[in-house]
């Protein structure tokens, strides 16, 4: 694959990495062309000599064989796993610039993908259409609530310490490896979480070394330690979640005992210590029994004078304190310059475990919740309770499948729809039942505003947009939320 020379890193793009656009020569008499090639671990300012690594019609990846001169504008990286690890790949970037990124993204896609004209980010249009400026999370290390590490006998190995010659234990604990399905890279330390995860984390690993406790082997499906999860939250409580392959289903070993009963001795500060038989293929557990060893089987996250019940199969949003500043915009949304004084009904659409529900309830006359999955919609009740709410009302079952016409006109025309759908957006019949129902305005959050991009164009046929509100939850990585109010055009 051909090499190219003291080139310029221009910009960033999907996935955190960074994009550059070469020159193609001409060759026999046709024209010169432009190649957009896309390249790992770089920031704008960068310049290097790249390997194209795999060439499409209209695009090439590449990697850095060299690197000439570094950007004004790098960073040096906080974690020590950074380049490997890939969990965050915008750590040699100033934060600030990490927050201009993601605006130009959310920005780009809207008017792009969803051909919607917006002002610039940061100003107001003649009509009145505001593009804020995006919410910079409060914490920029250790603001995860959670995270998950995978446990096997097939380690990971850098090519420093291929070529060092160095004999290591093919245990490991840590995090997957992209592209690379069975292997997983060791974690020594991680700066996402507070820094007990990381001492909890070692230390299952280092009891399980020393004491022959076997790691899961992928390809074989056996070995006893599969995948832990640990948790906090913001009362001070700490879960962990340890899966195990038992080589009996349901028959737990000595092993696993003893490092249960280890863990436990070792950190008073877990309240929640709980396990997990899977013989599953894979490390999801939605459907199978967790049991408890030590504690509750659930935390609390407190969310100004709200208690979110939080148990190892709920959703709650990963950065706790960013958390709340995104529904805050989405609370000032859905209630600010309502012409009718008279409490609005609201319907919170994928509502999961009901925290914007239960967040917006007070100033509601009622709010209909609605969610996929049945043990989600069974905590957002159980959430109702201890806050002592009771104008929420929550259905399980596929939103295509129960937002319908009937639904409404059973429950309610909605004053407000508030929708926080997954990654791939809106069911098109959603958006078709959405604007039959006809809300005076619609709250619209969602974690990928390419496919937000989509429904809006559908939307502003009805709804025009008022306010567009940028959030950045996951510093150092290419994600961000993005909180559109809409309007209708008859109101």
């Amino acid at each position: 694959m051909p090499v190219f020379e003291n080139v310029t890193i221009t910009d960033t793009a999907a996935e955190g990495k960074s994009l550059v656009r070469i020159t193609i020569p001409a060759h026999d008499g046709t024209e010169e062309s432009q190649l957009v090639v896309f390249v790992p671990w770089c920031v704008p300012g960068d310049v290097v000599d790249l390997q194209i690594k795999r060439k499409k019609h209209s695009y090439a990846e590449a990697e850095v064989v060299r690197f000439r001169k570094y950007s004004d504008v790098r960073e040096k990286p906080m974690c020590q796993h950074f380049g490997v690890c890939g969990g965050c790949k915008w750590q040699n970037l100033p934060y600030s610039e990490q927050l201009k990124m993601k605006q130009k993204q959310v920005y780009d896609q809207l008017t792009r993908i969803g051909h919607l004209s917006l002002p610039a980010p940061g100003t107001i249009s003649d009509d009145g259409v505001e593009f804020k400026n995006i919410l910079g999370s409060v914490k920029t290390r250790e603001y995860r609530n959670k995270l998950d590490f995978g446990a096997s006998n097939r380690r990971y190995l850098t090519r420093e310490e291929i070529d060092s010659g160095v004999e290591y234990s093919r245990d490991a604990l840590g995090f997957h490896i992209t592209g690379a399905f069975d292997k997983i890279l060791p974690i020594e330390k991680c700066c996402l979480m507070d820094d007990l995860h990381n001492r909890i984390r070692n230390e299952i690993r280092d009891y399980s070394l020393q004491h022959g406790i076997s790691f899961f082997d992928l390809r074989q499906q056996t070995g006893l330690l599969r995948d832990v999860i640990i948790r906090n939250s913001n009362s001070g409580e700490w879960m962990v979640i340890i899966q195990f392959k038992f080589e009996q289903p349901s028959q737990m070993p000595d092993e696993a005992k003893g490092l249960l009963q280890h863990i436990a001795d070792t950190f008073e500060e877990i309240t929640s210590l709980l396990w997990v038989d899977n013989q599953k293929c894979n490390d999801t557990f939605f459907d199978l029994e967790t049991h408890a060893f030590k504690g509750a089987n659930h935390i609390f996250e407190i969310m100004e004078d709200l208690r979110f019940k939080v148990g190892p199969k709920s959703f709650y949003q990963t950065n706790t304190e960013q958390a709340y500043h995104l529904y805050s915009v989405v609370r000032d949304f859905a209630f600010s310059g309502l012409k009718d004084s008279t409490p609005p009904l609201i319907y919170d659409l994928y509502t999961g475990t009901g925290t914007i529900a239960n967040f917006v309830a007070k100033k509601a006359s009622r709010v209909i919740g609605i969610e996929y999955v049945p043990e989600a919609i069974e905590d957002a009740k159980v959430n109702s309770t201890i806050n002592h709410i009771d104008n929420t009302f929550f259905f399980a079952g596929d939103m295509k499948d129960l937002l319908t016409d009937e639904f409404i006109e059973q429950h309610g025309r909605p004053d407000v729809i508030i929708t926080d759908p997954p990654r791939a957006g809106m069911h098109p019949d959603v958006v078709e039942t959405i604007m039959r129902a006809a809300p005076n305005r619609i709250v619209y959050v969602s974690c990928n505003p390419a496919t937000q991009a989509r429904d809006l164009e559908r939307l502003t046929e009805q709804y025009k947009i008022v306010t567009v509100q940028p959030v950045d939850m996951f510093p150092h990585t290419p994600h961000v939320e993005n909180v559109v109010l809409l309007k209708r055009l008859d109101e």
